[in-house]
């Protein structure tokens, strides 16, 4: 789960847009925001839980909209894992990530010929995303999620060809058939994004090295993850002076002599 925005205010106040995907399915959810305090994430939250479901476990940046006493106690009374990445490294939840900037790139294209109203192409968008084969999973996330592939503008013009509707079918069959066929659909994609994931660790440890850190060790923390963006805004501003505690979690000593633990990723501490 993630926040992308601020874009410009659409006609009904939507500045943010919140991203939800499921990991199994890859199936995306996105909901407009007009701010992202805790109260508004929360709200957007549950929204779609009200229609897939309670998941299990939730992945997050450290953000302050995630961090919040009110999405805390969403999650305690749902029985949600929440499960935080680590500190300038968003790859952790690289799924997510790549939904943002397709979102984004699609969100930009429609505010700049209508900026009004590119909140009322969001749902439209997310059906592109939706019915669109995974090369990971080697089927769409509706696909997926539902059992069968979606009715789509093809299919529109294939029925005009037709003549006449397709037999009916009974009910009790039809619920049969596609419980086996989402085991069947879930079976597959497991083994497709096991492959996936193997290839894909593979190739990391190409160029993976081994760190090694000494409990107390001082270190800095490398701004290669902040973003081009953010990096210009910091420019100038010394790098995070950090100790390696025994979790080798990341402790950034503030000018005030306070500190705040967070997870920290070894591959950004500078050896």
């Amino acid at each position: 789960m993630d926040l992308i925005g601020p874009f410009h205010r659409s006609a009904r106040g939507y500045r943010f847009v919140l991203v939800l995907m499921d990991y199994a399915t890859r199936y995306p959810e996105a909901v407009p925001l007009r701010n992202i305090s805790a109260k508004s994430v929360a709200r957007a939250l549950f929204q779609v839980i009200s229609r897939v479901g309670i998941p299990k476990e939730i992945l997050t940046d450290q953000g302050t909209s995630f961090m919040s006493r009110t999405l805390r106690e969403l999650y305690g009374l749902l029985g949600i894992k929440s499960i935080r990445t680590s500190v300038y490294h968003p790859q952790t939840d690289g799924l997510v990530e790549r939904m943002n900037k397709t979102l984004k790139s699609m969100i930009r294209k429609f505010i700049s010929e209508d900026e009004r109203n590119w909140d009322n192409w969001l749902d439209p968008l997310l059906f592109a995303v939706r019915e669109v084969p995974q090369a990971s999973t080697g089927f769409s996330p509706f696909e997926l999620l539902f059992g069968r592939t979606p009715r789509g503008v093809l299919d529109l013009i294939k029925e005009s060809w037709e003549e006449g509707p397709s037999p009916g079918k009974n009910e009790i069959q039809y619920v049969l058939d596609l419980r086996a066929k989402l085991h069947t659909l879930g079976r597959m994609s497991r083994e497709n994004l096991l492959q996936v994931q193997e290839r894909q660790q593979r190739l990391y440890n190409r160029g993976a090295r081994l760190r090694k850190f000494t409990p107390g060790e001082k270190t800095d923390a490398s701004d290669r993850g902040l973003g081009a963006v953010l990096s210009q805004e910091v420019e100038g501003v010394d790098r995070p002076v950090l100790y390696i505690s025994r979790k080798l979690s990341e402790r950034e000593a503030s000018e005030s002599g306070g500190e705040e633990a967070r997870d920290a990723e070894t591959s950004l501490l500078c050896v």
